[in-house]
């Protein structure tokens, strides 16, 4: 009878001991499949969270700074009014020009001029006023002195009484005579045909400098009168207010052959079609292109009304235009006191 229960206690014992082994190759094979299986989850993660940083790095950045070298030349470009890119400028800008131009191809100054005396004198004259009251004006004024010698030799009180319909007649007596003693004492009785003389002449700035430079010399400007700036922020090609800033700011959207012409179209527009106060945005021809379109009246009837000199049946600004304006239709304006 012992040894028949010391028999089942040994084979009961030996029965755990092998369920503890089999238990310690279970856990321990478990631990080597954890541990085996951990470097492979490592591996697997590793490249995805490196390969969306290559792409980032990719070319975005190129193509951003191609874009902005290729189009926007100037500073004061590269950051344009608004959400518009500076591409979207340039290109907007130059159909407005293009869309211009066959509105107006006959647009040339509207001053009375036969030589470049003629012309920086009359552009003096035509501050605060209108270049028909100037050439109204001017005609008797070169009649009677007809060179810068002349001019700068007169009475200051007969040359007042011939400007006093122009308006501010004194000082404008002042800054006419002036100029002409300086071109005859400083220039040979001759308009320089650089910028830097120009402007040191009295009563000259850069926009009467430049209005000589493109239409006396065939030189190319950009006028920046109150119609030019009036429009080109209207426009959006620039938020500046400055005259200098504005000229730059245009400048760099233009190649510097278009310059002059540029001025024209732009200048012819405002005066006939955007006005100041009520512009005619029904019978505007770039309306498509205004972000300013609907300040003034929409009705393309009523808009009709509001347009002003050939536009509106009326004669233009000159007693003496160019042929291809009198082509077009264009009526001479009167003579001073004439209807």
């Amino acid at each position: 009878m012992k040894k028949a229960a010391s028999a089942k206690k040994a084979a009961s014992a030996k029965s755990a001991a092998s369920k503890a082994t089999a238990a310690k190759a279970t856990a321990s094979k478990s631990a080597a499949s954890k541990k085996a299986a951990a470097p492979k989850k490592t591996t697997k993660a590793a490249p995805v969270k490196k390969a969306p940083a290559a792409k980032k790095v990719a070319v975005a950045p190129k193509k951003a700074t191609a874009r902005i070298k290729g189009t926007a030349p100037a500073k004061a470009v590269v950051h344009p009014p608004g959400d518009e890119s500076p591409t979207a400028l340039v290109r907007r800008a130059r159909r407005i020009n293009r869309e211009l131009a066959e509105v107006f191809p006959y647009a040339h100054p509207e001053l009375d001029f036969e030589n470049p005396f003629q012309l920086v004198v009359a552009t003096v004259l035509s501050a605060q006023t209108t270049d028909l009251r100037v050439n109204q004006t001017t005609p008797s004024l070169f009649a009677k002195y007809p060179t810068p010698e002349d001019l700068a030799a007169a009475n200051p009180e007969e040359v007042e009484e011939i400007l006093r319909p122009c308006g501010f007649f004194r000082a404008k007596t002042k800054s006419v005579i002036g100029l002409s003693k300086a071109l005859v004492e400083d220039f040979g009785g001759e308009v320089p045909g650089r910028l830097e003389d120009l402007v040191k002449l009295p009563g000259v700035g850069r926009k009467t400098a430049f209005v000589v430079l493109g239409n006396a010399f065939g030189r190319p400007g950009i006028t920046v009168d109150t119609h030019f700036q009036r429009l080109v922020r209207r426009w959006r090609w620039t938020g500046e207010s400055d005259p200098d800033k504005i000229e730059a700011a245009v400048g760099a959207l233009f190649p510097k052959s278009d310059w002059t012409d540029l001025s024209h179209h732009v200048i012819w527009h405002g005066r006939r079609i955007c006005h100041a106060r009520k512009p005619a945005c029904g019978a505007c021809p770039i309306a498509p292109l205004c972000p300013a379109y609907g300040e003034g009246e929409t009705d393309p009837e009523k808009a009709k009304k509001l347009l002003k000199y050939e536009k509106g049946g009326f004669p233009g600004q000159r007693l003496k235009p160019p042929q291809a304006y009198l082509d077009a239709g264009g009526t001479p304006a009167p003579p001073l006191g004439a209807g």
